[in-house]
């Protein structure tokens, strides 16, 4: 005679928080298993919650990991005044606030929910070219708000983020190539702001191409030399032009992705920061 599994009583957030970051014992992690097995709904909305999580590692673990800098350490040391305590509490409390408010942004709901989710492949992509896979996994299955500003103001778009990222950037046309200008949006980077393109082609595919001024500088041997990563089904080109950075993503075939990287190469001229 067999037995469906026991449903654990009175579940709240706190149970369902402490499921996704491994902090229940074995038993406990057990039964709360089997009742979201009964419910896929709630496993639906907690998958969302471990994206959410990736993601926000993912954009902002260059600035959790820097050094703190020494009048900050000092502030947070409890014989400091009380104002100086409140202070980097206050810093502290701000910035993951912004983190989070900033992802929640985005959506991740089907096939950008299994890549969210998916442990990132080895040695594929790192720097800038692992954020614009990110932002392209989080953004591009937006219905509602894809992008921050449309095509339809492309003029405004394009004078907003070269101000931002002090450049005169140049939106590539992608017409001929079947993909139409969908607008565009302002993202955080490691330590400066980024621009990141939408396109779309008539069966509804998209591209996404960000532009950033933190690009490493390389050798003249290795600059604007064309570099190939995965994350995911998500292919990406990705280049560095006079210490700009562009990577295309999309979840198209190489020889398609090829094609469209080499004619935005074409397209864009050198940027030259303003000033």
């Amino acid at each position: 005679m067999s037995h469906a599994p026991s449903t654990p009583s009175a579940i709240s957030e706190a149970d369902l928080h402490a499921y996704i970051d491994g902090q229940l014992e074995p038993e406990r992690q057990a039964e709360m298993e089997a009742y979201l097995a009964q419910r896929p709904d709630e496993a639906q909305r907690l998958a969302v919650y471990r994206a959410q999580t990736r993601g926000l590692r993912a954009l902002y673990a260059p600035v959790l990991l820097e050094t703190l800098p020494p009048r900050l350490v000092q502030a947070a040391l409890p014989r400091q005044p009380w104002y100086a305590q409140r202070l980097a509490a206050g810093i502290a409390i701000a910035l993951v606030s912004a983190a989070s408010a900033w992802f929640v942004r985005g959506s991740v709901d089907g096939e950008a929910l299994r890549l969210a989710l998916a442990p990132p492949a080895q040695g594929t992509l790192a720097g800038f070219a692992q954020r614009a896979a990110v932002a392209h996994v989080v953004y591009s299955p937006e219905v509602r708000h894809p992008v921050e500003v449309n095509a339809d103001q492309e003029q405004h778009l394009v004078a907003w983020l070269s101000k931002r990222l002090g450049a005169a950037l140049k939106v590539p046309s992608l017409q001929p190539m079947g993909y139409a200008l969908m607008g565009g949006r302002l993202l955080p980077g490691d330590s400066a702001p980024v621009a990141q393109f939408m396109y779309q082609d008539a069966s509804g595919q998209r591209l996404t191409l960000y532009v950033t001024h933190e690009a490493p500088k390389l050798s003249p041997q290795a600059e604007t030399a064309f570099h190939f990563g995965q994350d995911g089904k998500v292919n990406v080109f990705y280049w560095v032009d006079h210490s700009f950075g562009y990577a295309l993503s999309g979840s198209v075939d190489k020889a398609t992705l090829t094609r469209v990287a080499q004619e935005i190469y074409r397209q864009i001229a050198p940027l030259v920061p303003a000033g």
